[in-house]
């Protein structure tokens, strides 16, 4: 078995060495980065593995970092998760996200409640929040380079989503939970990260925030960009319009989660909130075979024409992460639908590049 194991790695080693890497063709530009898994930054995904060490220099955490994984209970700190993902970002020497801080999902029901069930008080939440990331960004200060510290906080026409912390803390819960990361690591970049940030109403609402975070003299160092894109949104001026106005804001962009969903849409909107479920329906899941050639060529041009645009503003943007590493670990093939087949990466299910990934690296050559 040990001998099995041993030539899966070599053989994957093997064929990621092969391919020309994305890391090296936006070389200069931004950092280019995959979200892991467990399984992966564990070590127990020869395939994953492979690809990441060739492809990518920067990583986030899928799920180890929310509160629910590392602080499940009061007092009771769970690292080993979170241990193992820091270490093989630094035994890669890459530079390594945090994911994420403050969010009102995946947050255990307690850090809102008193022992009676009913909410805290300001005071409470306040130094829940501030104890939990000074002991999170604590341990790993220096060795995390970024955090999310505040994530999806806007809802989609601009204004500030009725989150347990807004009712019980009040606006400034953004200008603490900032303030809390930048306290306990002074050197970290931090960020604001949100889906549909490419809609106007959304968009201006975040400029909104984000001049008041610097009218507190908070330290926002990037936007973070979900880039959870269809075929057919976000348009190219939108992309274009929305990296523009954070620019002149004096921050840099991330695209941090960037995948492109080539099903049909079971639900009319193109949010990425993880609480939007939808039914199958008849034809919603037709590629259960394999993505057609055209299809690939469609996804092909969509990422390109993207990247073309990331490439244009590689002042601002500053760093592109996909949400996953091959088709077959994404979120997308049970979201908003469960169940279904979708094809959302540069690298298939057995590992291998897509039509997608060298349409993406042309536009790295043709800087």
């Amino acid at each position: 078995m040990k001998k099995i194991i041993v030539a899966t790695l070599l053989c994957a080693a093997a064929q990621a060495q092969s391919v020309p890497s994305l890391k090296d063709a936006f070389q200069g530009m931004f950092r280019i980065g995959a979200a892991l898994n467990q399984a992966q930054f564990e070590g127990r995904d020869a395939r994953a593995d492979a690809i990441v060490a060739s492809q990518f220099n920067t990583i986030s955490p899928e799920n180890e970092l929310k509160w629910e994984r590392i602080h499940p209970q009061p007092g009771v700190y769970k690292f080993d998760a979170a241990d193992a993902y820091v270490a093989y970002g630094e035994k890669r020497h890459m530079f390594i996200v945090g994911h994420c801080l403050v969010w009102h999902s995946q947050t255990p029901r307690w850090v809102f409640q008193d022992d009676k069930g009913q909410p805290v008080t300001r005071e409470v939440l306040l130094e829940r929040m501030h104890e939990h990331i000074s002991t999170v960004v604590g341990r790993y200060k220096g060795r995390i380079g970024g955090w999310d510290v505040v994530n999806e906080a806007l809802n989609e026409d601009g204004t500030l989503r009725n989150s347990p912390w807004r009712r019980i803390i009040g606006d400034d819960f953004l200008v603490k939970a900032f303030q809390f990361a930048h306290e306990a690591d002074p050197k970290a970049e931090l960020y604001y990260n949100d889906y549909s940030l490419e809609n106007e109403p959304k968009r201006l609402g975040a400029v909104a925030l984000i001049r008041k975070l610097q009218a507190a003299g908070v330290n926002v160092t990037a936007i973070g960009l979900q880039g959870h894109d269809k075929l057919d949104w976000p348009t190219l001026q939108q992309q274009a319009e929305t990296i523009e106005a954070f620019r002149d804001l004096g921050i840099k962009v991330n695209i941090t989660e960037l995948d492109i969903d080539v099903l049909p849409r079971t639900t009319r909107s193109n949010s990425a909130d993880v609480a939007e479920r939808a039914a199958a329906a008849a034809g919603s899941n037709p590629y259960t075979a394999g993505l057609p050639p055209e299809m690939q060529e469609t996804l092909a041009n969509r990422y390109a024409e993207l990247f073309r645009i990331f490439v244009k503003y590689r002042g601002t943007v500053s760093r592109i992460t996909f949400w996953g590493v091959t088709d077959g670990e994404s979120w997308l093939n049970n979201f908003p639908t469960p169940g279904r087949t979708n094809y959302p990466l540069l690298f298939d299910r057995q590992g291998h590049p897509k039509p997608a990934f060298d349409a993406v690296l042309k536009t790295g050559a043709a800087k």
